[in-house]
């Protein structure tokens, strides 16, 4: 019997405010799928009661109002406290792990990405054949992170920041970058990009 053809499988990463998100659309418009992780993460801990009992017996009943997440206390937890983030990731990253590894099976395009902020950090990346890093200035990303984020104080933002890893630390496990500075012409590093991974990937595959 034939084996299945394993789709070539990207990751896409970067800190908070780069601009991930429009990187991604602009690679929805090549007909590349994407597989946002991160939505994917924020879901399981409302649809999977494996994840709702081990977060309440971590964090306390208070860490749910009825069914939903208590986002705002869940992030003071994941962003003040490292042994707490670092359980969490233990309980969520190999779920999500496994349903992009399904996701990538469906996939019928020339090549698939995946998204994820913590692609690095979880050990994720191992699984993927390259990874695309989106960098962007700072201070352009606390701009961003401030207009998307009103409620937050620039103390708060920063604490997030600060939870990442920074990009010269992600850019060894890097093949590409993508430089986001909201006036850097995004369109013509993408397709250099996207037409690169078909040559060097997708074709030798």
């Amino acid at each position: 019997m034939k084996a299945a053809h394993r789709i070539v499988q990207l990751g896409i990463t970067g800190g908070m405010g780069v601009g991930k998100t429009t990187v991604c659309r602009v690679f929805q418009c090549l007909n590349i799928p994407v597989f946002d992780a991160d939505q994917e993460a924020k879901a399981l801990y409302e649809s999977d009661e494996e994840v709702r009992h081990e977060l309440i017996q971590l964090l306390g009943r208070d860490i749910y109002l009825g069914k939903k997440i208590n986002k705002p206390l869940l992030a003071s937890h994941i962003f003040s406290n490292p042994e707490i983030r670092h359980k969490i990731n233990e309980l969520i990253h190999p779920r999500v792990g496994q349903l992009s590894k399904t996701w990538f099976q469906q996939q019928k395009a020339p090549y698939g990405i995946k998204e994820a902020a913590l692609l690095l950090e979880s050990g994720a990346y191992k699984e993927l054949d390259a990874i695309i890093l989106v960098s962007a200035p700072m201070p352009w990303r606390l701009e961003q992170l401030k207009k998307r984020n009103p409620d937050w104080s620039m103390q708060e933002i920063q604490q997030r920041i600060d939870a990442q890893w920074q990009d010269k630390m992600r850019k060894p496990f890097c093949r590409f970058q993508i430089q986001n500075a909201g006036h850097e012409f995004l369109i013509p590093q993408i397709l250099a990009i996207h037409h690169q991974i078909l040559k060097q990937y997708v074709e030798a595959s």
